[in-house]
């Protein structure tokens, strides 16, 4: 590879002297923002293309440079090209490769644009691209959740309140309770398609420029849909950067959630659902162990999501506007939380993937707690006219009655029953069986079995 023979930065006229070692070693992004290389030769290309265009610079040295950033493009995948920190970041260092290989024309590369505009450009090309992968990853979770819904239509559990008994509910319609939130998090990455689809490029520094250009044609050739409308807000413009991180918070949060439920479900206490062999690890000392340490990973990885955007936040709060040093670190930022994100929805998938409900385990379980007190009281209110905290009051009657008989209360008989509220008859015991219970709850979004069939179908319809 040909060495720059001057081997000097691009300001080493106005600064006399060479960057100090310490100010190079922190001032440097470029083994952050190296992997931005693919989209910042895109930008540079569309860029000379509309120089050329405009009149602004000749078929010859467009030609020149494209032809240069070409072979830098194929540099880096081959792994050929040599960073160096000396030029600070991704940009610096491809410019400086270019003056190596066509010579003084590659100056031409930065008519009309800045940095400031040029980093932008390629972050928000990197994160559109990034928020289509990880709304395609999440694509996967929800249809490996409906696939174990699908199956447990009838798999009857409690549903908990304070984590306690509360009423009997479908093991399928709690799993539809998370395609919910994981919709609601592909929604929110689709809206943050929104901010990302204006083009900075073009506003320069943070003025705009005296040339003509025409940022209609960069914002076309780069996949964006309009220019953006303040060359100073455009410099200054984090907002995109704290919608993806975010979302990716909420979304992290879910996973977290979701994590701990099931930690919670296939714990000895709970025992309601089991973790294949390939998802839990052993224990160094306790032989008998098999722990959920994926779902606690998980769990934990939330709260590296809330640090990243509270860091972000932190960075913007006193910033005033247009380009500070301090904006550099949004990268690093992004790129950790995105990373974090995407390997665990990927960890999860596998979680959902190697999980089985213990059936006979959740009937059990939502065969205590007097789960079935609630259909109770919403039985006298519908058959025999009474205020429902009437029927309330009865119903903790007849609770109280099982708790000391220590019964349950499908064990209860008619008899037991009318000597505590006299108008109930034989029909009242089958609001005690389960599946009735959970069967009954035919308002829209409730656990019926029709209910679920159809919801699972409207989220197929729509994937």
């Amino acid at each position: 590879m040909n060495k720059n023979k001057n081997n000097k930065t691009i300001w080493n006229v106005r600064i006399k002297k060479n960057t100090s070692n310490v100010f190079q070693k922190v001032g440097s992004s470029i083994e952050i923002d190296k992997k931005l290389y693919k989209e910042d030769i895109a930008g540079s290309i569309a860029h000379v293309e509309m120089l050329f265009r405009q009149k602004i610079i000749s078929f010859k040295i467009k030609n020149k440079i494209i032809y240069g950033l070409n072979k830098i493009e194929k540099e880096i995948i081959k792994k050929k090209f040599e960073y160096s920190k000396k030029y600070e970041d991704i940009h610096i260092n491809i410019e400086n490769r270019l003056f190596q290989l066509i010579g003084e024309e590659a100056g031409y590369i930065h008519t009309a644009r800045s940095r400031n505009d040029q980093v932008i450009t390629d972050f928000k090309i990197w994160l559109r691209s990034a928020t289509i992968k990880i709304n395609k990853s999440l694509e996967n979770t929800i249809k490996i959740i409906l696939k174990i819904a699908e199956k447990n239509v009838r798999t009857i559990m409690p549903g908990f309140t304070h984590l306690k008994n509360a009423q009997a509910v479908s093991f399928a319609h709690y799993l539809l309770a998370y395609v919910e939130m994981f919709k609601r998090d592909k929604q929110r990455f689709i809206n943050n398609l929104k901010s990302l689809s204006e083009n900075p490029l073009g506003v320069a520094a943070l003025t705009g420029t005296s040339f003509n250009i025409d940022r209609n044609f960069t914002t076309k050739k780069l996949g964006f849909k309009k220019p953006t409308n303040n060359s100073i807000d455009t410099v200054a413009d984090r907002d995109f950067v704290l919608d993806f991180l975010y979302s990716v918070s909420v979304c992290s949060m879910h996973i977290s959630r979701i994590s701990e439920e099931l930690i919670i479900w296939n714990s000895d206490g709970f025992n309601l659902i089991n973790l294949s062999d390939k998802i839990v690890t052993g224990s160094s000392i306790m032989p008998q162990k098999k722990n959920p340490d994926l779902l606690e990973f998980l769990r934990g990885k939330a709260s590296s999501s809330y640090g990243n955007l509270f860091s972000m936040l932190t960075i913007l709060k006193g910033l005033p506007i247009s380009y500070f040093k301090d904006l550099q670190d949004d990268k690093e930022i992004v790129f950790k939380s995105n990373e974090t994100l995407v390997n665990c929805i990927a960890i999860l998938n596998e979680v959902l993937k190697n999980i089985s409900p213990n059936k006979q385990k959740m009937l059990e379980l939502a065969n205590s707690g007097y789960i079935t007190a609630t259909d109770l009281a919403d039985y006298l209110v519908k058959n025999h006219s009474m205020p429902f905290r009437k029927a309330y009051q009865i119903t903790s009657s007849v609770v109280n009655y099982a708790e000391k008989n220590k019964k349950k209360l499908n064990e209860l008989n008619i008899d037991e029953l009318k000597k505590i509220e006299p108008k109930l008859t034989v029909e009242v015991l089958k609001v005690f069986d389960l599946k009735n219970s959970v069967n009954s709850k035919k308002s829209y979004g409730g656990t019926s079995f029709e209910n679920i069939k159809r919801m699972i179908s409207k989220y197929r319809k729509k994937s």
